[in-house]
């Protein structure tokens, strides 16, 4: 008897251990999922007790709208300004930090300090800076002889806007993952580097970015995930309200997000079209996801 527990114990009890995980991922994530991918198959709104069948219905209506198409070139015009510069920008930043400095735990609580910062008040002092009229950014343009912009009437002067307040909030967190992957490189590396005479961007080149680059693949799919849902950005920049929602008078920075929060809570709550819309943008981060690992190994293929 005290045999057949002891095994029952050995083997039933790591699964035990772990389930508490899979019981609420099932919970809180594959269940909403799935009802979600069910709910998209219906004409599903809130101000109604009937929820027609309409099968794919909904996708067909999401691909035709050009709204939906707007939607998605701002947001992948968006991912672009914004996660290029901001992997650029970290791995330098970390670079520098991961070098022989004065107060290096302040540094790098520095770097972290833009990421725990409310979204709301970066939008706001990120606002001011791009005001049309007393805005920071149009008095330097100004002082060099270059005319004001109004940075949230245009399309590419928008996203920029956008893409710099991401850039701004996210950098100093990826400084810090790639930092943390630096600290593996042997620093006998570095050494030998120096004793044959290489810079700091050589060393950073040559040594530093082949060292961790499972580290950047990693940050470049959570970046571009996150590139793919942002909201909070866009819809503050335009001031709230039905600007906020659609992006803008024109749409011009309206992102995948933003339109199915329209239809999903701004216009008669659509909830079957925005499940759809949600179930799309899912498809494009898995395609996104999968596109980055076919890179990366070949990548590692290659080596």
């Amino acid at each position: 008897m005290r045999t057949w527990l002891y095994k029952a114990d050995t083997q039933l009890s790591p699964y035990v251990y772990i389930s508490p995980f899979f019981i609420l991922f099932a919970v809180f994530g594959l269940f909403p999922l799935g009802y979600t991918a069910w709910v998209s198959l219906h004409d599903w709104s809130l101000l109604s007790d009937e929820h027609s069948f309409v099968g794919l219905g909904n996708y067909a209506e999401l691909l035709a709208d050009p709204y939906f198409w707007n939607a998605l070139r701002n947001t992948l015009s968006i991912l672009a300004l914004s996660t290029i510069p901001q992997l650029i920008l970290a791995l330098i930043l970390a670079h520098l930090v991961n070098r022989p400095l004065r107060a290096k735990t302040l540094w790098r609580l520095g770097m972290l300090l833009p990421n725990v910062t409310s979204v709301v008040a970066v939008v706001v002092i990120f606002s001011q800076l791009f005001g049309r009229d007393f805005g920071l950014i149009n008095w330097l343009l100004e002082s060099f002889g270059l005319g004001r912009i109004d940075w949230q009437a245009g399309v590419a002067s928008s996203h920029v806007a956008i893409a710099a307040m991401i850039t701004w909030r996210w950098t100093g967190y990826n400084a810090l993952i790639f930092l943390a992957a630096m600290q593996a490189v042997p620093k006998e590396l570095y050494e030998s580097a120096t004793l044959d005479g290489a810079t700091a961007g050589q060393q950073l080149r040559k040594i530093t970015i082949p060292s961790i680059r499972p580290t950047v693949i990693f940050v470049v799919i959570v970046s571009t995930i996150y590139g793919l849902q942002v909201f909070a950005e866009p819809q503050l920049f335009a001031g709230g309200g039905p600007n906020g929602i659609i992006g803008g008078p024109d749409r011009q920075f309206q992102t995948l997000t933003l339109y199915m929060y329209e239809h999903g809570f701004n216009r008669g709550f659509e909830f079957g079209y925005a499940s759809a819309t949600a179930w799309v943008m899912f498809g494009l981060i898995v395609l996104a996801a999968a596109v980055n690992y076919l890179i990366t190994r070949r990548i590692r293929s290659s080596r």
